[in-house]
């Protein structure tokens, strides 16, 4: 189940997750949090969902069909957070993976200023993997980071919020591989991969924490669960679409594309 904002062009959000869930062989549902109206030169719009339908969304999905996995993605404001938290501690979704969105791919904000207390405090310790890119693991650890050293403080701070596991996302590090630092209670891992030399990344949070969701519904354990989107993630960067006029989306379905070429 995907828990998160709409993205009108296709490329993040709710529509990037369940083209990845269907490309993994996993039945997508998912909970609207927010509608943005955007394209690939930005988000001009956006209405939140009230929070009591983004809960009876979650609800109604989990108490009829039930929740393997779960993700969340944009959250946007502090009641929505706080509906969520409270809707999927009382479904008993344990598979959550946290994406914390702060800002679109264009630098739009997508999380109020006065939601990120209640994603510290209500979001991330149900998180059984939190998926932060260097941004987002500053908002949360609350220092900047920036360094592959500011990784691991920030992995470690975020733990102390009470998530089960992190991985810290190093795209925004310079260098010729891409790499990320998977942190829990008894393991650290950098895991590499090779960098796509594209400006057309939009969607690529989503995809990541949407595929590793997907593995953990499929029965694998959490590190390999991790191994395996960002494996997955990686061939979507490399398929990735030059459409519109600015940042083109990741092709989640990259492997459908092949299977028919």
């Amino acid at each position: 189940m995907t828990i998160a904002g709409s993205d009108s062009g296709g490329g993040a959000g709710i529509q990037a997750d369940l083209k990845t869930f269907a490309t993994l062989g996993v039945w997508g549902m998912s909970a609207i949090t927010s509608i943005t109206v955007q394209n690939t030169e930005g988000v001009t719009a956006v209405s939140d969902v009230p929070p009591e339908i983004v809960a009876a969304q979650i609800r109604a999905v989990a108490s009829d069909i039930g929740v393997d996995a779960a993700k969340t993605g944009m959250l946007s404001s502090a009641e929505i957070v706080e509906a969520v938290a409270d809707a999927v501690r009382g479904e008993g979704i344990a598979n959550l993976v946290v994406d914390p969105v702060f800002v679109s791919k264009h630098g739009d904000s997508l999380l109020r200023s006065s939601a990120v207390d209640a994603l510290r405090s209500r979001i991330v310790p149900l998180a059984a993997l939190v998926t932060p890119n260097l941004p987002e693991a500053s908002g949360l650890a609350g220092f900047g980071v920036a360094t592959k050293d500011h990784m691991r403080r920030a992995a470690e701070t975020i733990l102390g919020l009470g998530a089960g596991a992190v991985l810290v996302k190093g795209g925004h590090l310079e260098g010729a591989t891409a790499d990320d630092l998977f942190v829990d209670a008894e393991r650290l891992e950098w895991l590499s991969a090779e960098r796509i030399d594209t400006s057309h990344t939009h969607g690529t949070g989503c995809v990541l924490s949407a595929s590793i969701a997907a593995f953990l519904a499929k029965g694998e354990a959490l590190f390999e669960a991790v191994s395996k989107g960002k494996a997955f993630v990686t061939e979507a960067i490399r398929h990735a679409l030059a459409m519109g006029r600015g940042i083109g989306p990741v092709s989640p379905s990259w492997r459908l594309i092949q299977d028919t070429d």
